[in-house]
């Protein structure tokens, strides 16, 4: 990259809590945070947001009367800007860009509102403009009372890590001075959930840890669903409040023989990750959060691409799937954030049931992975600041 890129504030709604804090604390335990739900009657594994969050969230919605109407994936999405912009100490005169996606959307009002129409014949008033895409990154700008540009997308589970590319994009075209950047989902009803089964990917065991996300040995497919939203404030160039830097980014669509799969050497990946690196050398990567969703294939793909181009002096691999589930659209911030918080108190997070052989004494840069169905593949190169 030419011009380095600041991350001035992070901020995000999971599994793990709703604080930089509570995340950092829950993220150095070996527990996970993975539990059965009922879906009409039948248990599933679910990564949900813990039940402080949840109330937070009922009153954001309680507090305005236009947010009643509004799906989990906006809400989630407003609660976690408003921390991130506050961090960055931004104001609303400052027209800062939003490019927030999603890559469900609006799951649960979308089954309600349809549910509805099948009984009734008639929808909802309110079903097309809260069920739209475009609806999240619209809604934190009034949110927030900003008038600068927002885009909503969905490239599937690497969206958030598209907005960064397009945050990116626009700040240096000299279009926009600073960007808010993320995803989020809101993912656990009946009917994703049956998607993914129908998929045959989905966990059934509940051992000590169902999702075996990063896991080369595992016989069968362990992934699970998590919620959560993570937002990043971007600005140009190497500011003083930067909690990390993002000095490469790199992405690739490989022409898929499937639909849901990458090539078995994620040949994606390959060209993201060289494209991030730019001029570095690959030893000089100390760490890659891995996309890993702990799915057989998906997983042995991308650890291939990293051996391919790292060779015989790999980084220490690590994610956080079978903590916190996959995401979908927001795991990529989800993961950037794990990223930044290794390099702000120099300690790697290993995944607890793997003999990690690299374990780094300093950790100076990290390589952050994401695709999504469609073979599309990003990757962020973040450095200490």
């Amino acid at each position: 990259m030419d011009k380095p890129i600041s991350i001035t504030a992070i901020a995000s709604i999971s599994p793990l809590g709703k604080s930089l804090a509570d995340t950092w604390t829950n993220y150095q335990t070996d527990s996970h945070f993975i539990k059965e739900k009922k879906f009409k009657n039948d248990p599933v594994l679910v990564a949900e947001i813990p039940k402080e969050a949840k109330q937070d969230i009922e009153l954001l919605r309680q507090s305005d009367s236009k947010y009643k109407s509004l799906d989990n994936t906006v809400l989630y999405a407003i609660y976690a800007s408003r921390q991130a912009v506050r961090d960055a100490g931004w104001k609303n005169t400052d027209n800062f860009g939003i490019n927030i996606g999603s890559s469900r959307g609006a799951t649960h009002l979308f089954e309600t509102y349809h549910e509805d129409f099948l009984k009734n014949n008639k929808a909802k008033t309110l079903s097309s403009p809260t069920t739209t895409l475009g609806n999240i990154s619209s809604w934190v700008a009034h949110d927030l009372q900003t008038k600068g540009p927002n885009i909503s997308h969905s490239i599937t589970c690497s969206t958030a890590l598209h907005a960064v590319l397009n945050g990116i994009a626009w700040i240096n075209s000299g279009m926009c001075r600073s960007f808010l950047v993320g995803g989020s989902e809101a993912p656990l009803t009946g009917f994703t959930i049956a998607q993914m089964q129908a998929l045959k990917i989905y966990a059934k065991d509940t051992n000590d840890y169902p999702c075996k996300a990063l896991d080369l040995n595992k016989t069968q497919n362990t992934m699970v669903l998590g919620e959560g939203a993570s937002m990043a404030c971007l600005e140009s160039g190497r500011k003083e409040n930067a909690l990390a830097i993002i000095n490469g980014m790199g992405y690739a669509t490989e022409i898929l023989e499937h639909n849901i799969s990458i090539s078995s050497d994620a040949k994606c990946f390959q060209k993201s990750m060289q494209m991030a690196l730019g001029g570095m050398n690959p030893e000089a990567v100390d760490a890659i959060v891995m996309h890993a969703p702990g799915t057989i294939k998906g997983d042995q793909s991308e650890y291939k691409a990293i051996e391919t181009l790292f060779k015989t002096k790999m980084p220490a691999l690590t994610s956080n799937k079978w903590k916190i589930g996959h995401t979908f659209g927001a795991s990529g911030m989800l993961s950037i954030e794990l990223a930044i918080l290794m390099l702000q108190h120099q300690t790697f997070i290993n995944v607890p049931y793997l003999d990690n052989e690299h374990q780094p004494t300093t950790l100076n840069h990290i390589l952050v992975n994401a695709v999504g169905f469609g073979g599309n593949a990003v990757s962020i190169l973040l450095s200490k600041k």
